[in-house]
């Protein structure tokens, strides 16, 4: 078998591995073995490229890999789940940043006018999706890891000004692919660094996960891209399953949330807090609060208890203390479920990701269409750090702007106990209708120490 036979047999395998590899992410039982074969389908390709012929440079390849592994596995050990999905945005821009640079290094390095149209516009792709993923991607880490503000940045005129540079963009690109003149390409690079940084900028921190999403997708249409500059099969198909991947989870969210992906990106959803109480939320209610002991007392001789977790309990890093008390409930006789909504957390499957740590059994875990029915049975519902998520003003209140978002029924259930720092609104900015129910009791208090005083209250009763 030639060499040439054996590369296009080992892009076979690689583009089947990766394949395989997203069909096993689907599950949280083959996610593992999923992941596993995504990384060996990887190891595959990067062997492909270096038998490739007409490599160069082999020494300062090895040093780069070495650099980036060395950057890559403290990171991916050592990030707290919390903060996880800066780190998804952070990766994401490398990639597209990655994928500019090979698409502009083709164009560089031909010679003047050689390029064919065809070409020229598969090197803009790269270079335009590309650049517009990294400088999107810093904006969302930044609005994510709290270097900037969370909520939605506007200015007069902003459309007018997007409109203006991506029409400026697409008006550079079409001489390029008409004309030689190779320095036009700088500035359709610099074009879309700002176009990338003012999409970003008016889409407020609720809504920062669709949009990693969304670039996600633009970096794999920017890798596939990248593929057909440099003719690699393994390229193109690792970039269309990203793209097409991010597309429907995209989707996904945004049905998840009740909006429309338009909605979503330009209407500066939270950029203003409408809570009546301001930041506090309402402080002309009142509330019902209790101690961990009436607490205790409420789960403890319960038939059924559901809990809801949410980003609370991520950032109080308390799903071993909720695992602990669930296990506690159970030696008890009580039946206990979690309750995950699609968009708990910061990023689709964070409630899982956090609660498979703490090694919940996946069995209890149900999603919002399955959960719901079980709340009219259930005697408590148990809200660790959710809010938007559980907030009736979703199905009650045509004038809320989370109207129409399906959220889980906790309403529904005979008692609700609500784990919170204080009464602050959550990301969408406005009050919770739930912690008015005359059904609810607040427990306030970071959910891990006001979770480990309910399990010693249980542990004493």
């Amino acid at each position: 078998m030639s060499l040439g036979t054996g590369i296009r047999l080992a892009d076979l395998i690689a583009a089947i591995c990766f394949i395989l590899a997203l069909r096993g992410l689907t599950g949280p039982k083959t996610a593992r073995y999923g992941n596993l074969l995504g990384a060996g389908g990887m190891a595959l390709a990067v062997s492909i490229t270096f038998a490739t012929n007409g490599l160069h440079h082999f020494l300062l390849i090895a040093i780069a890999m070495l650099v980036g592994t060395a950057i890559a596995v403290p990171a991916a050990r050592l990030v707290k789940m919390t903060a996880m999905p800066q780190m998804v945005a952070a990766f994401n821009g490398v990639g597209g940043g990655a994928a500019a640079l090979i698409a502009l290094s083709k164009f560089v390095t031909a010679p003047t006018g050689k390029l064919a149209v065809y070409q020229v516009v598969e090197v803009l792709l790269g270079v335009v999706i590309g650049c517009v993923s990294f400088s999107g991607s810093c904006i969302a880490f930044a609005k994510l890891q709290e270097l900037m503000t969370g909520r939605a940045i506007t200015y007069p005129g902003q459309q007018v000004w997007n409109a203006i540079v991506g029409a400026g963009i697409l008006g550079l690109a079409i001489t390029l692919c008409l004309s030689s003149t190779s320095w036009l390409i700088v500035i359709v690079l610099a074009l879309a660094l700002i176009f990338g940084v003012a999409f970003v900028l008016p889409i407020g921190g609720a809504d920062v996960p669709v949009l990693i999403s969304l670039l996600n997708s633009f970096t794999g249409l920017a890798v596939a891209a990248s593929g057909f500059v440099l003719h690699s099969v393994v390229l193109v198909v690792a970039g269309t399953l990203v793209g097409a991947s991010g597309t429907l989870l995209t989707q996904k969210m945004s049905q998840a949330m009740g909006r429309s992906l338009p909605n979503i990106l330009f209407s500066a959803f939270g950029s203003v807090i409408t809570a009546t109480g301001g930041a506090e939320g309402d402080t002309t209610r009142s509330v019902r609060s209790a101690s961990a002991e009436d607490v205790a007392i409420l789960l403890a001789y319960a038939n059924k208890v559901i809990i809801v977790p949410g980003y609370g309990l991520a950032v109080a890093q308390a799903q071993h203390t909720i695992r602990e008390l669930a296990d506690l409930l159970e030696s008890r006789g009580v039946e206990v479920i979690y309750a995950i909504h699609p968009v708990a957390g910061r990023m689709p499957g964070h409630m899982n990701v956090l609660l498979a740590e703490a090694n919940v059994p996946y069995e209890q875990l149900k999603e919002m269409d399955e959960a719901n029915p079980e709340f009219q049975s259930a005697d408590v519902a148990l809200v660790v750090g959710a809010n938007d998520v559980v907030n009736p003003a979703a199905k009650n209140n045509p004038d809320s702007p989370i109207y129409g978002m399906p959220i889980l029924a906790v309403d529904e259930a005979r008692n609700i106990v609500f784990m919170k720092r204080s009464m602050r609104p959550g990301f969408a900015g406005i009050d919770n209708e739930l912690l008015f129910d005359p059904k609810t009791t607040m427990l306030f208090g970071d959910a891990k120490d006001s979770l480990t005083k309910v399990v010693a209250a249980v542990k004493a009763l």
